[in-house]
């Protein structure tokens, strides 16, 4: 993906900061934190600060280029996978993954002459990796 460009075509000044910000963001499976994203970019800019992370995401989001994920009430995550996607959480290592959706395909019901614009869809449960040790 050329970062430049799509920082760029989507109003945001590609700076340095925000480049490797989104850079890590879109190359993480992990679905980083603030502190997470922070730890791991500060030794290589050392100009960086947690409030330019919060910042930066901030402008993502409104953006339309990154979303958060609420999988636990205390715990806000970044992703920078905008296609329509679900969260599994494994309970035992508490990895996050990706988990391909066809949004089209639920049926939800009782919810008539509502518009929706967002779905967030968070499963639990153990994965292959902890169910096979």
């Amino acid at each position: 993906m050329d970062f430049i460009n799509h920082l760029t075509s989507n109003n945001i000044k590609p700076s340095l900061q925000r480049l490797r910000i989104f850079e890590y963001l879109y190359n993480s499976a992990e679905h980083p934190t603030v502190d997470t994203i922070y730890s791991d970019l500060v030794s290589a800019i050392p100009t960086l600060s947690k409030t330019t992370v919060y910042n930066t995401l901030k402008l993502f989001i409104d953006n339309g280029i990154t979303s958060t994920l609420t999988i636990e009430e205390n715990e806000v995550r970044y992703d920078a996978i905008m296609e329509e996607h679900a969260h599994f959480k494994c309970d035992t290592c508490g990895h996050i993954y990706d988990v391909e959706i066809d949004i089209s395909t639920l049926k939800f019901k009782k919810i008539k002459s509502f518009k929706v614009e967002t779905t967030n869809i968070y499963l639990n449960g153990k994965c292959n990796k902890c169910l096979t040790n």
